[in-house]
């Protein structure tokens, strides 16, 4: 697909990712949900199939889900310079902040207020990414009409699958993805290979620890963090057992309280959830070392979509893999959902936070004026109030 048939500039779309890094909190489920709403609902700039082409994409190859299905936006109309410009201007944001976050944990030696916040904040998280994922539900597998789900009753079969090995196994299985797609399409649309064999188709601070660094350090930190990227799949959610094995266990780059923090920070700050990596970073080795885990973090991410996405575009329009998408996407949602639940579990502590929550999701669903950010601001606020009493 080339330039001139997009209905809007680079600039645009790459401004507009720009905003969203900035504003847009509640992790992978609430990202995706966002993208959808704002470009393929609002703006009209992307098709629903183009939508459900990228998520699919996004969720087959390693790497967080949200950053991966921005560069697959990015580059469905402007190629390999919109994928890129879409990379940095969705992960750029978040990483500021982080690395400022970070030159404030070194000075004050912990984040004690950090704690307040994140009892409001990640409660009101949960009623935000669960109105994003109850939408995603509706528009990737079918409404709740009992004729809709009858119909779409192997992909709703697909849908509580991923749900429930996500909560038993609290990571997404990539095998169960595309297990599912393969036997939706094996029953929707099998290929001509199936019915006819034949071959297969082939800022200086003093006190910060800004520039403190050794060598062996960093090149441990990007081999670790390649690793990471390139070998965990889905959501934010998946890849915090992996930081904590190397990090806290393996490398003993940070204490319990430290990574504790350090995914505080990421619940609390928009963008990716996985730009925590950059906190980590610059804990172990400054900014040269936040630089260092937010690149080898999110390169296989960008390497796997842009080398996948010619040919997943143009072997999209076949009926089979069509379905291949739709069986993909129902379970992908699904783990989603799970992630959700999982989340929940862990923020949902007591009577105040399951107000924040409850409140959260009603006035996304009953308001169109209050918008996130001052949600999660609010949220914040009341954190702050309650913890500070």
């Amino acid at each position: 697909m080339g330039k001139q048939q997009a209905s809007y500039k680079l600039t645009d779309l790459v401004l507009y990712f720009l905003k969203l890094g900035t504003w847009g909190f509640g992790g992978p489920v609430a990202l995706v949900g966002y993208m959808n709403r704002d470009l393929v609902e609002d703006k009209g700039w992307l098709t629903e199939e183009e939508y459900k082409e990228g998520l699919a994409l996004a969720q087959l190859a390693p790497g967080p889900l949200a950053a991966q299905l921005g560069i697959y936006i990015g580059f469905v109309h402007y190629r390999f310079l919109g994928a890129t410009l879409v990379g940095l201007a969705f992960v750029l944001p978040s990483f500021v902040m982080v690395v400022l976050l970070g030159m404030a944990y070194k000075l004050y030696s912990g984040l004690s207020w950090m704690l307040a916040v994140f009892y409001g904040v990640s409660a009101s998280v949960i009623g935000i990414i669960a109105i994003s994922a109850y939408k995603l539900t509706i528009k990737s597998v079918s409404d709740l009409s009992i004729s809709s789900m009858k119909s779409k009753w192997l992909l709703w079969l697909f849908y509580l699958l991923g749900v429930v090995v996500t909560v038993i196994t609290q990571k997404e299985d990539i095998l169960l993805f595309a297990g599912c797609g393969i036997l939706y399409m094996l029953v929707k649309a099998p290929p001509k290979w199936i019915r006819k064999p034949t071959v297969l188709p082939a800022l200086i601070l003093t006190g910060t620890g800004f520039w403190q660094y050794e060598g062996k350090t960093l090149q441990e930190l990007g081999w670790f963090f390649l690793k990471a990227g390139a070998l965990v799949f889905g959501s934010g959610l998946a890849i915090v057992p992996f930081l904590h094995s190397g990090a806290v266990d393996q490398y003993h780059w940070l204490n319990e309280q430290e990574f504790v923090d350090a995914v505080a920070v990421a619940m609390i700050t928009p963008g990716p959830v996985v730009v925590t990596v950059a906190f980590i970073g610059y804990l172990v080795a400054g900014f040269p070392g936040a630089c260092v885990a937010a690149f080898a973090t999110f390169l296989p991410c960008y390497l796997f979509t842009v080398a996948l996405a010619p040919s997943f575009k143009k072997i999209a329009k076949n009926a089979s893999i069509k379905e291949f998408v739709n069986g993909i996407t129902a379970v992908v949602v699904g783990a989603l959902v799970g992630a959700v639940i999982i989340i929940a579990s862990r923020a949902i502590v007591d009577i105040p936070t399951t107000v924040i929550a409850l409140g959260a999701g009603v006035a996304l669903i009953y308001s169109k004026k209050i918008k996130e950010p001052q949600i999660i601001l609010l949220a914040a606020i009341i954190g702050l109030m309650i913890k500070g009493l």
